[in-house]
């Protein structure tokens, strides 16, 4: 199962992550570059460094300096981000090339590597809400609210995983078909944004 395989790869890489707990930590791919295994690794391990982004931003004490270089660099991940997750859709679009789309066949409004994104942060989000749920200097009350929320994460991840298998299905059977829509993110192209031609002048 894809979304098994997927998800197995992902937890790989917010382990091998939280070994340093350090946004600037390089990455160590254990996976071949020729394996679909190797993308699912880079695709969340730049969600998890996002991950990371988020919080430290966050913190009411950061210098504005420092926030907006950190801004920054969020700004460069969400855009690998999407980079990556149209580079996985290129892998399942070569994988089914060769399908006889049926009469009737329907599109689905999500392409599959949007899906695995999904995947990808629900992961962390399990992660994370599991370390709440089993945080000991944390009172038992917040203990008790994150377990209930852990659980709801954990249906969501089989409700997701179910989702994900049932579309790949029907994409091979065509009885659906996919396509790629590029993001075509105006903010930081600097072509695009008002702001930042305008400087250009």
């Amino acid at each position: 199962m894809f979304s098994k395989l997927a998800y197995s790869v992902f937890e790989q890489s917010i382990i091998d992550y939280h070994k340093f707990d350090n946004v600037d930590q390089p990455i160590n791919n254990p996976y071949p570059k020729d394996k679909f295994e190797h993308l699912l690794y880079l695709k969340n391990w730049i969600d998890t460094v996002q991950w990371h982004f988020e919080d430290i931003i966050r913190d009411p004490q950061i210098d504005p300096v420092a926030a907006l270089t950190l801004k920054r660099r969020i700004d460069a991940s969400n855009q690998e981000r999407t980079d990556m997750v149209e580079y996985i859709d290129s892998y399942f679009l070569q994988k089914y090339s060769n399908v006889k789309v049926k009469d009737g066949a329907k599109i689905n409004s999500e392409s599959p590597a949007w899906a695995f994104d999904r995947l990808s942060i629900l992961a962390l989000k399990i992660y994370h809400m599991h370390e709440e749920a089993t945080r000991v200097e944390a009172s038992q009350e917040h203990r008790d609210k994150c377990q209930e929320k852990l659980n709801v994460l954990l249906e969501q991840r089989t409700d997701l995983s179910t989702a994900i298998e049932e579309l790949l299905t029907d994409i091979e059977n065509g009885d659906k078909f996919m396509k790629v829509y590029k993001q075509m993110k105006m903010y930081n192209d600097d072509e695009l944004n008002p702001v930042l031609y305008q400087n250009k002048k």
